[in-house]
């Protein structure tokens, strides 16, 4: 299981490095913020044993989750309503 989230994070990886070669424009730390998320999603789920984790440790996780989505579309929402 650990070699195929490696392979799956080390995918992300050069779809991230691919991707900021391309001109996304304002999008481009929209897709970043996407492929973090899928990234933060993986090596929470198989090297943090999240699916064998007691009740609470899950429900702590999701919290800290929604937390990472907030602070994440805060400051994505900042980024594009800037002038500029």
């Amino acid at each position: 299981m650990n070699t195929i989230a490696y392979l799956v994070l080390m995918g992300l990886l050069a779809l991230t490095v691919g991707l900021s070669y391309l001109d996304l424009g304002r999008f481009g730390a929209l897709a970043a913020a996407v492929i973090a998320v899928a990234k933060t999603g993986v090596v929470a789920t198989i090297f943090m044993h999240l699916r064998k984790s007691t009740t609470l440790v899950r429900l702590l996780a999701s919290g800290v989750l929604l937390w990472l989505l907030l602070l994440f579309g805060l400051t994505l929402s900042d980024y594009f309503t800037r002038g500029g």
